[in-house]
């Protein structure tokens, strides 16, 4: 029984398929000691390794885990920042095998709901185009929208990397009857680079706040602090597993009679996001003498 190389990497926690693809198209993947290519399949006995160091193939897989984390605006969806800024990675918890995935990004402007995973293949299925995962978006519009460019939005405009639209845009109602801001919750079925602004863009509307609010069934927790993670119940992984057609995971880390957010636990997270703020200012005060 053999695998292709890049799913038994991005099963292991790696990363996702595409990015271990990456990998293996850089040099960076052998297999008992020659350098891989793309469309190479290992067995159960094949020595992997990554830059060097072997990648540990224990028979038994890592039971798969979920992070649901608001991300606030001014982080950046990467591992490692030349320039010190602060990373979604920076608060996440130790991992003892494999490491944390993204589902998707978000723009450094943008806040809400991101998921983290340490299965390599949930990701990817959940990230992918075909799976057709909805994504719900607050977004703030300044200024006027017009009937005809919703309807345009809902219908279908062409962006330079093809026709996209929203599957639903509601007005919500603002609390503030002066206001010259209008929100709005849209939908849509894939995750484009900046589609949700690239798309109010061609109606001349300049979106003034975004946040992601929903992927999939899973729904940003209103009481989660910016900054802030929670692990998802066994209940919460298992549906985000079942709409891209994965096999029920039967172990859980967490025990669902203790995911509620209670003042106290809230107390502990918003001292938690405030000690780090103010670690990251004093590396950045350090870097700047």
């Amino acid at each position: 029984m053999t695998e292709k190389l890049q799913k038994v990497l991005a099963n292991h926690g790696m990363g996702s398929r595409r990015e271990m693809e990456r990998w293996i198209e850089q040099g960076r993947v052998s297999v008992n000691g020659t350098v891989a290519k793309l469309g190479d399949r290992v067995d159960v006995t094949a020595q992997i390794r990554v830059d060097g160091h072997m990648v540990s193939r224990t028979t038994e897989a890592p039971v798969c885990r979920v992070l649901m984390y608001n991300k606030p605006e001014g982080e950046l969806c990467t591992r490692i920042d030349p320039e010190g800024r602060s990373t979604v990675f920076d608060r996440l918890p130790t991992i003892s095998q494999g490491r944390w995935i993204a589902v998707g990004r978000l723009d450094i402007n943008t806040s809400g709901l991101l998921l983290f995973t340490n299965d390599g293949e949930l990701a990817n299925r959940l990230m992918h185009p075909r799976c057709k995962v909805e994504r719900e978006y607050a977004v703030r519009i300044f200024g006027e929208v017009t009937p005809k460019a919703l309807q345009l939005l809902r219908k279908g405009v062409q962006l330079e990397d093809g026709l996209a639209r929203f599957t639903t845009i509601k007005p919500r109602q603002s609390s503030d009857d002066e206001s010259i801001n209008n929100w709005f919750n849209v939908t849509l079925e894939e995750g484009r680079n900046r589609e949700v602004r690239r798309l109010w863009e061609t109606q001349d509307c300049q979106v003034s706040r975004l946040i992601r609010v929903r992927y999939g069934p899973i729904e940003l927790q209103k009481r989660l602090p910016q900054g802030a993670w929670v692990e998802l119940p066994l209940s919460d992984v298992n549906a985000l597993r079942n709409m891209v057609q994965l096999p029920a995971e039967n172990e859980s880390m967490v025990d669902e009679r203790q995911t509620k957010l209670d003042h106290a636990r809230l107390s502990r997270m918003r001292r938690s996001v405030k000690k780090h703020k103010i670690r990251k200012e004093r590396v950045h005060q350090r870097r700047q003498f």
